[in-house]
């Protein structure tokens, strides 16, 4: 899952001044009547600061991302520690406005000034530079983690790659131990974190930083929690099927001992650090006579791809459907493969360092299929970047973070074997017949199924986590009461309240709020199914590919153009014709693996 460019999405929480530092000045005592016309002038000028901070921290933040050193990680914090004061600052001088009747783009503006700060520091000196201290030594850590493979020291981008790949259960069990390792060290971090980002949340007006993450959508912060609920139910289903028959299959594989028939899965044996997808032990759960008689790996390999390569497909892929090229200093400036000689974050991540065109990909690049629906869907935040650059600096983002990370996964849905065979990585005669249509529902559903209710415990955690339900001395536990209650998986081993486990997830220790990649992974299907109607697609949804088609560009580009400025429904509805985010396009598009699914798990046991 991937890393919004946008300033107030980043991980070490948003953008800075740092040397060129902008102040907005302030009355030492409020106005005793505000005006429309006062309002409108500070916004001005809080915008121009605003972006000015913006583009001075992204460019701290990719350095210090691409050169992992003591010096570039008290940079980052500097700036981000500057970046968090201006923006505390700002969101409290709007008080003074409080109770005007505003315009109602003024008044959104407003709102997004708090709403759109990750993580909040009160104003007690020192508070902005503690809290980013304590990001920024976060992020490095994982960044520099390493675990072991059979008694080798590896880098933890080559331990995720190997947990796909390998079935010895003695060995997975050893990487997934040594790689929680890493997470320890910043349990005490993580704690005074929250207590200094819960301090900053109260004093913008929340209840607690859950609270305030929850208000960035455009509803009451309850109704969002009530929409992701609503929108698991739809799904649910159709993941406990998926679960029942994975459990069968690994079980006949490793043996009931390890793999118990009535209850939950070891979260080992699943081909991801986290479990969090399992379509790397598609060989081992595939449907029989479901071979799709090819590997987009192998294929990758056979034409000579390498990362560049890769990045030009996926521009390709968007120049058909009407945009322009990608600009010459992406391809100067992105960070493409690992370098061999510095730690560099390798999480994969789309950047926009000047808020106009200086566009950028950060990615340690394999030759593999993940990394080429990667490519696809990184690019998509990039053109996404772009599409909105005109817009006022507060608007420039996605209509939610669901959106971002959605518009890159709609591109990838749309590799189809078809899609294969227009950029001559398939023949003809390999494309596979329509009985070879639930091998690739179900390498999709490993994946995009698999990761539903993942995408919605994590925050469900740090929700617990922000509003005190779930304490320090808890946080382990309660993390794996979510992902048993939610995936129906277990630690292979026993865990101790000091393993800190959530911190071995990137997510957690970068500060990326995580309900945009489980809306993501809805919104997607929503988009898929609106633009294959848009393109006239009559066959089965799960073979449609937009690629080529500029009329679905238009329109998707119009929605895109509007980035933040008009309330997400409202961006849902220019393309899709609804407001409503809906899960049903999911059950239409994985209907003939439903039905599989169904008349395989007849006398199973399922559930957990």
């Amino acid at each position: 899952m991937k890393r919004l460019g946008a300033a107030f999405a980043a991980a070490a929480a948003g953008l800075t001044l740092g040397a060129c530092e902008v102040s907005i000045d302030a009355e030492d005592e409020a106005p005793a009547a505000p005006t429309v016309a006062e309002a409108e002038t500070w916004m001005t000028e809080a915008e121009a600061a605003y972006l000015d901070a913006a583009i001075y921290k992204e460019r701290v933040d990719w350095v210090n991302r691409n050169f992992i050193t003591v010096d570039t990680d008290w940079l980052g914090a500097k700036a981000a520690s500057e970046y968090t004061a201006l923006r505390v600052r700002l969101a409290n001088e709007a008080k003074r406005f409080a109770g005007l009747e505003l315009p109602p783009e003024l008044a959104r503006k407003i709102t997004l000034l708090k709403t759109g700060l990750t993580l909040p520091a009160p104003e007690t000196a020192g508070a902005a530079e503690e809290l980013n201290n304590l990001a920024t030594a976060l992020q490095s850590a994982y960044g520099k983690g390493k675990g072991l493979y059979k008694g080798t020291v590896t880098p933890g981008v080559d331990l995720e790659a190997l947990m796909g790949t390998e079935r010895d259960p003695d060995a997975l069990l050893e990487m997934w131990t040594s790689w929680r390792q890493v997470a320890p060290p910043m349990k005490p971090q993580f704690e005074r974190l929250v207590e200094i980002a819960n301090a900053g949340a109260g004093e913008l007006g929340y209840a607690d930083l859950g609270q305030m993450w929850r208000s960035n959508y455009d509803m009451d912060p309850d109704e969002f929690a009530a929409l992701t609920d609503k929108l698991w139910g739809q799904v649910k289903p159709l993941y406990d099927e998926l679960h029942c028959h994975v459990r069968a299959k690994l079980g006949d594989y490793y043996g009931a001992r390890l793999v118990p028939q009535d209850g939950p899965i070891p979260a080992h044996l699943l081909g991801n650090m986290w479990a969090q997808q399992w379509g790397n032990i598609y060989d081992l759960v595939a449907p029989e006579e479901a071979d799709p008689g090819y590997d987009v790996t192998e294929l990758l390999v056979a034409a000579g791809y390498d990362a560049r390569k890769m990045a030009k497909t996926g521009e390709e892929f968007f120049s058909s459907l009407g945009f322009a090229p990608l600009p010459e200093t992406f391809w100067e400036r992105s960070l493409f493969t690992k370098p061999a000689d510095r730690e560099v974050v390798c999480h994969a991540s789309a950047w926009d360092i000047d808020y106009v065109d200086d566009i950028r990909i950060k990615m340690c690049t394999k030759v593999n299929a993940d990394d080429f629906q990667t490519m696809h869907h990184e690019l998509g935040h990039n053109y996404y970047q772009r599409a909105y650059n005109t817009q006022s600096p507060l608007h420039r983002e996605g209509a939610n973070d669901g959106f971002h990370e959605a518009i890159g996964d709609m591109i990838a849905l749309s590799i189809t074997p078809d899609y294969l065979v227009k950029i001559g990585l398939l023949s003809e005669d390999q494309v596979p017949p329509a009985s070879a249509d639930l091998g690739l529902l179900m390498s999709q559903a490993l994946d995009k199924i698999a990761f539903l209710p993942f995408g919605l415990l994590v925050d469900k955690w740090r929700w617990q986590v922000f509003s005190g339900e779930t304490t320090p001395e808890t946080y382990n536990q309660d993390w794996w009461n979510l992902r048993t209650h939610y995936q129906g998986i277990t630690p292979p081993v026993a865990r101790m309240e000091g393993d800190f486990d959530p911190g071995a997830k990137f997510h957690i220790p970068a500060n990326v709020p995580y309900a945009r990649y489980f809306l993501a992974h809805i919104l997607q299907f929503q988009f898929h199914q609106a633009a294959c109607e848009m393109a006239g697609w009559e066959g089965p949804l799960h073979r449609c590919s937009i690629y080529g088609n500029a009329e679905v560009g238009a329109r998707f580009n119009a929605m895109m153009e509007l980035g933040m400025s008009e309330p997400w429904p409202d961006a849902l509805e220019a393309f899709t014709g609804t407001r409503e985010m809906d899960g049903s396009a999911i059950i239409a598009y994985f209907q003939p693996l439903i039905d599989y699914l169904q008349e395989q798990n007849q006398g199973r046991q399922c559930g957990w």
